[in-house]
């Protein structure tokens, strides 16, 4: 089996979360600044095995979809233009970025972490990921 890698897309940041290769424990990669996305999964893809990539999709609660679907859309035809042997497939993202904040504060992190947004982005990447495993 190969590796399920999910990106939290944002407009300047992304956090990204990978499962182990046997698909059952999901771990947060890292955040990287939304144009240097393609570079660090180009060097992700050479050494790890992937045959999926999730992308979290932004959604508003009535439903509709956020004006980052748009930016979403191209980065996924960009990644299926480079890699047409990666499925893709999208899941709902609402309150990942909130979930993740209350992971952060229960593991006991100081303020200043909590505080951090490039570690909210990477456990919400951990918990769309999740979710789309149906693990929580």
């Amino acid at each position: 089996m190969a590796r399920i890698l999910c990106v939290d897309y944002g407009s300047k940041r992304c956090g990204l979360a990978a499962t182990d290769p046997l698909q059952i424990i999901v771990s947060g990669l890292d955040t990287v600044q939304s144009d240097h996305l393609m570079i660090f999964l180009e060097n992700y893809i050479k050494t790890e095995s992937v045959e999926k990539l999730v992308i979290g999709l932004p959604v508003h609660k009535d439903g509709k979809f956020t004006y980052l679907k748009s930016d979403i859309d191209r980065f996924a035809l960009e990644f299926s233009k480079k890699w047409p042997e990666i499925e893709i497939d999208f899941a709902d993202e609402q309150f990942s970025s909130s979930m993740a904040k209350q992971i952060i504060f229960e593991s006991g992190a100081n303020r200043k972490k909590r505080q951090d947004k490039a570690l909210v982005d990477k456990i919400s990447a951990v918990v769309i990921l999740q979710r789309y495993l149906k693990h929580i």
